[in-house]
């Protein structure tokens, strides 16, 4: 697919970094469109935190940390900018007074995303995110999910509701848009409300990998139990931004000492790369808690690490597709699709 010029991040070789308003990695705003293959949205919402609030703040923050990304992934060499039409599609529509309404029109955002052949990657608002999301993106089929988080969001409820940010890995079991046994939960830790906080989990058929374990097995041996885990299928990642030690993301609702390093998970997320990647989020980044700005800078980063791998797997499906249609028709030309197929 020949580069499509209305798709291009500005230039921080013309237009300085700081100049202009503040986009996801400087790219180019626009309307949901069948013509953008991966997009970039916020998700302004916090209504379902119980501790420290102010996530909503988070997409202003990353975007505004992410003057910093430049084009070209410094490992792998991947363009994301090149290989697929990127965009920032702006913030999806919230309630700030009611979470149940919220949470339905994050669904319809996503959906109509969806509808479109785009690819998400999100940035919240709490970690309560997920779930509409994933109404929207896995209805049709399970997906696998890694999911970096110091906590395992699997509490049957918490204040009496179902829906918050302690939850949303047991609501997306209990509906079918998980594969629990194509689950790796990595970075948990800290005290627990009780005995059986990751029990359900453990029971579901989760692969859970604590601190602790971490710590005994080291980077290489997580990641090759993250590859066969996930195995082959849809993945969607979902990556808390207090997974990682408050030391590098202090400005998030629940700090747990002892997490992994923005380093680790760099290379983790790099690890990705090859596989069939549907869509990601990072929550929990409020950035007034963080008045060195670090926890969106780190946060940013991540989200260039999540691009580069997602676009690299779009463009290999839509290469894969292209291959397939040229076979079907024997010697006639095929037309490139815009994107890969989607379920």
């Amino acid at each position: 697919m020949p580069r499509d010029e209305r798709f291009q991040p500005r230039d921080a070789s013309v237009s300085p970094r700081f100049a202009d308003v503040a986009t996801f990695m400087r790219c180019q705003r626009h309307e949901i469109s069948e013509d953008i293959d991966i997009g970039l949205i916020g998700v302004p919402f916090d209504l379902g935190t119980n501790y420290r609030v102010g996530a909503r703040h988070g997409p202003a923050g990353v975007r505004e940390a992410s003057r910093l990304i430049r084009r070209i992934h410094p490992t792998s060499g991947i363009k994301p900018f090149d290989i697929c039409n990127v965009a920032d599609l702006g913030d999806a529509p919230v309630n700030p007074l009611d979470l149940d309404a919220s949470i339905r029109m994050i669904e319809d955002h996503f959906a109509a995303l969806h509808g479109a052949g785009i690819v998400p990657i999100a940035v919240g608002g709490d970690h309560t995110i997920p779930i509409p999301i994933l109404r929207a993106i896995a209805k049709d089929r399970p997906v696998g999910v890694f999911h970096v988080d110091a906590h395992a969001d699997t509490l049957d409820e918490m204040f009496g509701t179902k829906v918050n940010h302690a939850t949303f890995m047991r609501r997306a079991t209990e509906e079918g848009l998980i594969d629990p046994k194509r689950v790796v939960q990595i970075g948990l830790r800290g005290s627990r409300f009780g005995e059986d906080d990751i029990q359900y989990g453990q029971d579901a058929g989760y692969t859970l990998i604590t601190m602790d374990d971490y710590e005994d097995m080291g980077r290489a041996k997580a990641i090759e139990i993250i590859g066969a885990t996930l195995g082959d299928g849809p993945i969607y990642i979902s990556l808390d931004i207090d997974g990682l030690d408050p030391a590098h993301a202090i400005g998030t609702g629940v700090p747990e000492i002892g997490g992994l390093l923005p380093r680790d998970m760099q290379v983790m997320l790099r690890s990705l790369r090859g596989q069939e990647l549907i869509g990601a989020d990072i929550s929990e980044v409020a950035p007034a808690l963080d008045p060195s700005g670090l926890t969106c800078v780190t946060a940013a980063n991540l989200m260039f690490e999540m691009l580069c791998v997602i676009a690299d797997s779009v463009a290999a499906h839509r290469k894969g597709a292209r291959d397939a249609s040229s076979a079907d028709a024997g010697s006639a030309p095929a037309r490139s699709p815009a994107r890969p197929p989607r379920s």
